[in-house]
C-alpha cells in the first residue's frame, strides 16, 4: 500500500459516495486511474465499502461482552452459533484473560438486558468460565457501526443461535423484542 492508497482509503472513510472523479482531482489521477486503484484495494480485500448505521439516531443500545473460554472448541463453537446473529456486530478473539470480546447491540435496554441474561445471549455458550456484560453509555469519535442489517430479515423461523423465543418469558411479558432473524420479531432493527 502507497500514499495513493492511503488517500483513496482516507477519503473514502471520509465519504463512502466520493466520486471516481471527486476522488481522481484528490490523488492526481484520472478518474479511470481512480477507479482502477479502488477495484484493486478491493480485490486484494483491503478495503469494502459498505454502509454504517448510526447507532444514536436510531436509539439503538450497544454493549461490550468480555468472555473467558475454556477451549479452542468452545470458542469455536461460540463463534459458530453466532455468526449469523444480526445482534452480534464484531466477535473478537484476544490473547489475555478475556479471550472473545463482542460488541452487540439492541433496540431497547430491556431486550438488551435479555441478550445479557436470557439462553440466547453470547454468555450461555458452553464452555465458558466466566464473563461481564458492559453497557455502552456514550459512543466516541463515529456512532456509526456496521450493524449487519442483511441478517434482519425476518423469515426464519428458528434464530440462527437455536434458542426459540416463544417459551421465553422475558418475550411474553413484551420485554424482550425477539431476534430480527425471525418471524417472531416485533422490533424496528
Amino acid at each position: 500500500m502507497d500514499h495513493i492508497d492511503q488517500k483513496i482509503i482516507a477519503q473514502l472513510q471520509s465519504n463512502g459516495r466520493t466520486t471516481y472523479k471527486q476522488l481522481a482531482k484528490i490523488i492526481g489521477f484520472s478518474s479511470m486511474g481512480a477507479k482502477k486503484r479502488v477495484k484493486r484495494l478491493k480485490d486484494k480485500n483491503i478495503i469494502k465499502i459498505s454502509a454504517l448505521i448510526n447507532a444514536k439516531e436510531l436509539n439503538l443500545y450497544a454493549a461490550i461482552v468480555l468472555i473467558e473460554i475454556e477451549s479452542a472448541e468452545a470458542m469455536q463453537k461460540l463463534v459458530d452459533r453466532f455468526r449469523e446473529c444480526p445482534r452480534v456486530v464484531h466477535i473478537f478473539t484476544t490473547f489475555g484473560g478475556y479471550n472473545i470480546i463482542a460488541l452487540v447491540v439492541a433496540e431497547d435496554q430491556e431486550t438488551l438486558e435479555s441478550i445479557s441474561l436470557e439462553k440466547c445471549s453470547l454468555r450461555s455458550s458452553e464452555g465458558i468460565r466466566r464473563s461481564e456484560f458492559c453497557p455502552i453509555g456514550n459512543i466516541h469519535y463515529s456512532p456509526f457501526l456496521p450493524i449487519r442489517r442483511n441478517l434482519t430479515h425476518r423469515q426464519k423461523k428458528v434464530p440462527p443461535c437455536k434458542v426459540n423465543c416463544l417459551p421465553c418469558n422475558r418475550y411474553k411479558e413484551g420485554k424482550c423484542v425477539g431476534c430480527p432473524a425471525t418471524t417472531l420479531y416485533r422490533g424496528n432493527l
